[in-house]
């Protein structure tokens, strides 16, 4: 059976294989995450960050982190479509309406409020492949001149890739839904 494609991401889970320890384990001879840079950037030395990325995944795996229940997705859906929207009156506005529903979102599945570096890095071990594109959004909403709309609108795209893996639902509810269309069509 394939997998299935809802035009967003599949989210990972601590318990689940794909996180970021598993991730560093199968590829302990060419890391190649945006995130593992980042780390060994900061810390200056690779021990030190695999330490660090290892830290996470321990603090990450006591918080109670989980999906969103399907009406809290809708409603999160709904709020990032009115944000989208007014994006062409209110550009700026609605980058930093983005980081309010991120940040929003990112309580509702349970991870703590933290200053933006804790968020990000208990991000990184759910979701290392927009842990980027986070930074990069909120390095952009952050700025207070020099910011083009065409910035503003790559802040967006950061924030929205990020957006779509918090409001995925779980791996096996996506099955269950393709399922089920699946008996409809028969």
């Amino acid at each position: 059976m394939g997998r299935a494609t809802t035009g967003v991401h599949t989210k990972r889970y601590p318990s689940a294989p794909g996180t970021f320890r598993e991730y560093l384990r199968r590829n302990r001879s060419g890391f190649n995450s945006a995130e593992y840079e980042h780390v060994v950037s900061e810390q200056g030395d690779q021990r030190r960050a695999e330490n660090v990325l290892s830290e996470r995944e321990t603090r990450v795996k006591k918080l109670n982190i989980h999906p969103l229940a399907p009406a809290g997705r809708e409603q999160f859906v709904a709020r990032w479509r009115e944000v989208q929207e007014r994006f062409v009156d209110d550009p700026r506005a609605a980058v930093a309406d983005a980081d309010t529903v991120i940040g929003e979102a990112m309580v509702a599945c349970g991870y703590p409020v933290g200053d933006f570096e804790q968020r990000a890095a208990d991000v990184s071990v759910d979701h290392p492949g927009v842990v980027t594109d986070y930074r990069t959004a909120h390095e952009i909403a952050g700025r207070q001149s020099d910011i083009s709309t065409e910035d503003l609108r790559l802040a967006m795209v950061h924030y929205r890739s990020l957006f779509e893996e918090l409001v995925a639902p779980p791996p096996a509810q996506v099955e269950e839904q393709v399922e089920a269309r699946e008996e409809t069509v028969r």
